[in-house]
């Protein structure tokens, strides 16, 4: 049986995407919103199993994996966040890169050798990464205005990703998925799939007009950090607010804090674009925390280490 295990943002499914339209596979999905990170726990196999993970931290996930390695699956797993000890093994092929400026479907990209590479500027722009994704493009020649639409595409795929529980997503990212996969080109998907984009890009204008009314609830020449009301459009837009706020102060730390179901904070990091570092370090120091250099986040911080987590995150950025 083939398991494809993904995280439910715009770069764990804009991967799949370019993985399945160059590697066709009926496929058990294993998937969630954006911050179910441990996904392999989910994962049941058999020997001779074909998992392909994609997007998650190894790290997070090493137990899960060393026990489906140890009951005979053979894995193939690609991400960029933390990874921590590799394990070498027979069966277990990995694509794993840190640098700040590489995304998942980035490294499908290069693994396709660019088969699919309009996919994987949608996702490299989902991820903020648009120095990136423009330069991926370049070999597509395309026009701005057609560079704007796969950026508007890639950011409201990632929007979808946030929130919860599925309740607050406009699609369950398996869902999502299956709607974009038949389609070779994000072009042939936005014109045959007017009603589900439209749906995306209103829905991320919408909560975003409401997240930029926010004020700040600390500020400092080095960083900021938002606390966002406990309503479903303000866990949609966690995270993509981060990037709309690390895109107009460039130079400053963001982070943006939403209410979970457990009665604590969501954080979403993000580290400067001058100087994407150390998010993944400031947020690993934190229980349930974890990501990337330039963008990470903490699952759960409980109420009372608020002014801990500002107190380290001022630390670490100023």
């Amino acid at each position: 049986m083939q398991i494809d295990v993904f995280n439910g943002d715009a770069d764990g499914i804009c991967a799949l995407v370019q993985l399945r339209l160059a590697q066709p596979a009926e496929a058990k999905l294993v998937t969630g919103i954006k911050r179910d990170i441990e996904l392999l726990a989910q994962v049941s196999v058999e020997p001779g199993d074909h998992v392909t993970v994609l997007d998650i931290s190894l790290e997070k996930n090493r137990k899960a994996l060393d026990r489906i390695l140890g009951q005979g699956a053979e894995v193939f797993y690609v991400d960029h966040h933390q990874a921590g000890d590799i394990p070498a093994h027979p069966r277990l092929k990995t694509i794993i890169n840190t640098d700040a400026n590489v995304c998942t479907s980035l490294l499908v990209d290069q693994y396709l050798e660019g088969k699919y590479r309009a996919w994987a500027v949608t996702a490299a722009f989902g991820d903020n990464l648009i120095d990136s994704a423009e330069q991926a493009a370049k070999t597509l020649a395309l026009s701005a205005v057609d560079l704007k639409k796969l950026n508007d595409l890639g950011v409201c795929i990632n929007y979808n990703g946030y929130g919860a529980n599925l309740g607050d997503l406009h699609f369950a990212p398996d869902a999502l998925y299956r709607e974009l996969v038949p389609y070779a080109s994000p072009f042939e998907f936005m014109a045959d799939n007017k009603a589900i984009y439209e749906r995306l890009l209103t829905g991320y204008s919408d909560d975003m007009a409401l997240a930029l009314q926010m004020k700040p609830e600390y500020q400092a020449a080095a960083v900021v950090v938002y606390l966002l009301p406990d309503v479903a459009w303000a866990r949609r837009i966690s995270g993509v607010f981060g990037n709309e706020l690390a895109n107009r102060s460039p130079e400053r730390a963001h982070a943006v804090l939403s209410f979970t179901e457990k009665g604590d904070y969501q954080v979403s990091v993000r580290a400067p674009l001058t100087n994407k570092s150390g998010a993944d370090e400031l947020c690993s120091a934190f229980p349930t925390g974890g990501g990337r250099k330039g963008a990470a986040g903490i699952n759960h911080l409980p109420l009372d280490n608020l002014s801990a987590f500002i107190t380290a995150f001022e630390q670490k950025y100023r």
